[in-house]
């Protein structure tokens, strides 16, 4: 506040800047004000303060709060359960704070970009670096081992190398994943047609766009449409396209 105010801001741009109310700001830049607040982290002694460490033993122990409670009432405690059990979740809360500040800090990789290798290079995901990938890969060795055989399976597609089918589901059973066994028992299902789409150019995208078109306009055509307007409206779509 000192600094924005020597470099000339106002009372009212400081408040607005900082967030703090002008009474605030009036105390900061006068320099008899200490800057700091006596009260920030001081804890003020409650009834349980003298049973504290004792509560937290007798907790350890499995004891239950009312037990507790019992206990420590003999001893001149004069608090309710609810303040044991208040306290004893604070408590916890300090701990794992405590543990997670000795504890490694731990680099994670969002899932959707493990998710994007499966459709582009790595060179081509934005947010994963090589050596992100290099870690994940030495930390979870099977993700290297699947990608790797992904890559296998691209270049039998598109190298129309039919012959190679079989020798990849084998090695994609040996891996014995759920998932991964679902879609190999879908591809042995109908072998001789997912070969026959390696091998061949040959598709029915022409089939399967006819079909799309046909969907779309039901849809637009949706509580109204009988077989007589479907066909008019098909052929009229077929018309207009080949006039454009």
């Amino acid at each position: 506040m000192r600094k924005l105010y020597a470099e000339g801001c106002s009372i009212n741009e400081i408040t607005r800047r900082t967030g703090h109310a002008r009474r605030t700001v009036h105390n900061y830049l006068n320099d008899n004000h200490p800057v700091t607040n006596g009260h920030y982290d001081a804890k003020v002694p409650g009834k349980l303060a003298p049973y504290e460490q004792e509560v937290i033993k007798l907790r350890a122990q499995g004891i239950t709060y009312e037990k507790i409670h019992e206990m420590i009432c003999t001893k001149g405690y004069t608090g309710t359960v609810a303040s044991l059990r208040v306290f004893m979740q604070k408590e916890r809360t300090h701990q794992k704070a405590i543990a997670s500040e000795g504890s490694e800090q731990i680099e994670y990789i969002p899932r959707k970009f493990m998710c994007q290798l499966i459709y582009r290079e790595l060179g081509k995901v934005k947010g994963m670096t090589q050596e992100q990938y290099e870690a994940a890969i030495l930390k979870y060795p099977v993700l290297g081992q699947l990608y790797s055989m992904l890559k296998d399976f691209h270049r039998i597609v598109f190298s129309q190398k039919s012959e190679e089918l079989e020798q990849w589901l084998s090695t994609a059973e040996a891996f014995n994943i759920d998932e991964l066994n679902t879609y190999v028992a879908g591809l042995k299902n109908d072998l001789n047609a997912v070969k026959n789409g390696i091998a061949y150019k040959y598709n029915n995208g022409l089939a399967e766009g006819s079909v799309n078109k046909i969907k779309l306009i039901k849809r637009i055509m949706y509580g109204r449409n009988s077989f007589q307007l479907l066909k008019a409206k098909i052929l009229l779509n077929e018309h207009y396209f080949q006039l454009n």
